[in-house]
């Protein structure tokens, strides 16, 4: 009788650390199965970083008083492009860059809510957002301002 109860002890125990040693490696492999999802968002992310953002190419450090920098969380510039939900925006420093807009954006005109169909090509925008694992922006915010190109190409013809 009491070989019995040593003997299932004795199971108890291995299944115990069977089960143990499952969970120590389930954990191990999800952590490998996410850090694999994070690597490979980041080399798609850095891949079609220059092409979408607009960057200064190879030489990304040539001009030490940022004028080489590229903005990845927004733009400023003017609308070039439509199709749906996505625009192409031409910064003043002739940057074209990707904007991908979602039901969750928020878009204002004078203080006024307004939706992506009311945008129009040559709107001056302002936008504020998230880079994508394609380049992309995609918008959180923006904003159109009316009649902004004009009055920097007059200040700068002053």
């Amino acid at each position: 009788m009491e070989q019995a109860v040593s003997k299932s002890r004795l199971w108890i125990i291995l299944i115990g650390v069977a089960l143990a040693l499952l969970v120590v490696i389930g954990s191990f492999g999800i952590g490998v199965f996410v850090g694999t999802q994070k690597a490979r968002f980041s080399y798609r992310w850095a891949e079609h970083y220059y092409k979408n953002f607009g960057g200064p190419g190879p030489q990304f450090f040539r001009d030490l008083r940022g004028r080489d920098f590229v903005d990845g969380h927004g733009v400023f510039g003017e609308i070039i492009k439509i199709e749906g939900n996505a625009l192409v925006v031409k910064s003043k420093r002739g940057v074209e860059k990707s904007v991908v807009v979602s039901k969750d954006t928020t878009i204002r005109k004078g203080g006024e809510p307004i939706k992506v169909k009311d945008l129009k090509v040559k709107d001056s925008i302002v936008v504020i957002g998230s880079p994508n694992e394609k380049g992309q922006i995609e918008a959180k915010l923006i904003r159109v301002f009316v009649g902004f190109w004009e009055r920097i190409k007059e200040e700068e013809s002053m």
